[in-house]
């Protein structure tokens, strides 16, 4: 099979859909790469790099969709993108079409084949292709919320750690799951004062088994999140329904009740944000203010970091891609039904009923779909 990779066009992202040595392993197996020119040159693998591994190179983007069989990519496809992708052709990266009804359009005109790594699932009911990235935007969800807490950035100037003498800042982190504990891991590590609030009363025993004492877990009811929230300096939201939009924890009201220069970061806002306020924002621009309210709601934040982003997202999506070159997108789907479940849209299909449901849109099943 011929993969291509091409560059990532939205707004400061420079992670790449393989790294050299993942070429390296394709390429040893019997299959093409051909990689768009400068794909990976931000974060230090040049043309050269891939090159040297045995991949072909393109000097532009529209060669890369014209010949290759399978586009791997980061991010979800922009406007220019879905129009040059074709019938039949596998797309593989990240979708998030819930809140995103014209990429969903575009996709279904193409007939392309588009296999969303947020909702391919495990043995565990876990979702293997977004935890990686998960555990990198709950990490910078943290650091983001500190210096969005500086002054100078809008904050009222709290130092979440505080000193001797002086109180720390409070977290309160919305969601237990990947994003919420690595955010409780940041949070705590800084010194902070951190609340996580979930509906899983499972996942707050987890919690508790492994923080303890050191945070406090709360059961999950907006009388709950509405009075701890009032109090917060930084509140993290992490909460993800697979495939589909986030619930709005977080009312406009609610938002009122917090004091001037808190801050709110967002990490839902791929799938729409659990706060009413959240609307999408970039590295370039990440924050906004409403009621006196720092927002950071930067859709691709594992993009601020991409070099360490890309290395966690190729560990993860390899084997996928691996068998999907081997076998073909409908025999690799067949053996494997955690795949399956990444399959988002397939000739004019929408094939995830979650995402269908979100979209109001006619759900047909990936079997029907694929023969």
């Amino acid at each position: 099979m011929l993969i291509g990779v091409p560059a990532e066009i939205k707004n400061h992202e420079y992670r790449v859909g393989l790294v050299p040595s993942s070429v390296r392993e394709l390429i040893a197996q019997g299959h093409q790469v051909i990689v768009q020119h400068d794909a990976g040159a931000k974060i230090g693998f040049d043309d050269a790099a891939y090159e040297q591994v045995g991949a072909t190179l393109a000097p532009t983007a529209a060669d890369v969709f014209r010949t290759a069989d399978m586009i791997v990519k980061v991010k979800e496809p922009q406007p220019q993108e879905c129009k040059m992708l074709r019938k039949d052709q596998v797309l593989f990266t990240y979708l998030h079409l819930a809140p995103d009804p014209e990429q969903a359009k575009l996709l279904q005109e193409s007939g392309c084949v588009a296999i969303a790594y947020e909702t391919v699932t495990d043995n565990r009911g876990g979702l293997p292709l977004l935890a990686p990235m998960s555990e990198v935007a709950g990490r910078m969800s943290i650091q983001a919320g500190a210096k969005s807490l500086e002054i100078v950035n809008g904050g009222s100037g709290i130092l979440l750690g505080g000193v001797p003498g002086v109180a720390p800042g409070k977290v309160v982190v919305l969601g237990g799951g990947v994003v919420g504990t690595n955010a409780v891991r940041m949070a705590m590590g800084m010194g902070a004062q951190v609340v996580v609030i979930d509906r899983s009363i499972e996942r707050l025993n987890l919690l508790d088994l492994q923080f303890g004492s050191k945070i406090i877990t709360i059961y999950s009811t907006t009388d709950a999140i509405e009075r701890h929230v009032a109090r917060a300096d930084l509140v993290v939201g992490a909460v993800l329904v697979p495939g589909g939009s986030a619930p709005k924890l977080l009312t406009r009201e609610m938002i009122k009740k917090m004091r001037p220069g808190s801050v709110v970061v967002d990490v839902s806002i791929d799938q729409g944000g659990c706060f009413e306020t959240s609307r999408p924002t970039t590295h370039q621009e990440p924050t906004y203010v409403v009621d006196g309210v720092v927002h950071y709601c930067v859709t691709n934040m594992p993009g601020g970091v991409p070099r360490t982003s890309t290395f966690a997202l190729n560990n993860a999506t390899l084997p996928f891609i691996l068998a999907l070159a081997k076998l073909g997108y409908k025999e690799a789907m067949k053996r494997d039904p955690h795949l399956l479940k990444g399959l988002n849209v397939c000739k004019g299909h929408l094939t995830h009923k979650v995402v269908a449901e979100a979209l109001k849109k006619e759900y047909v099943t990936a079997e029907v779909a694929m023969n």
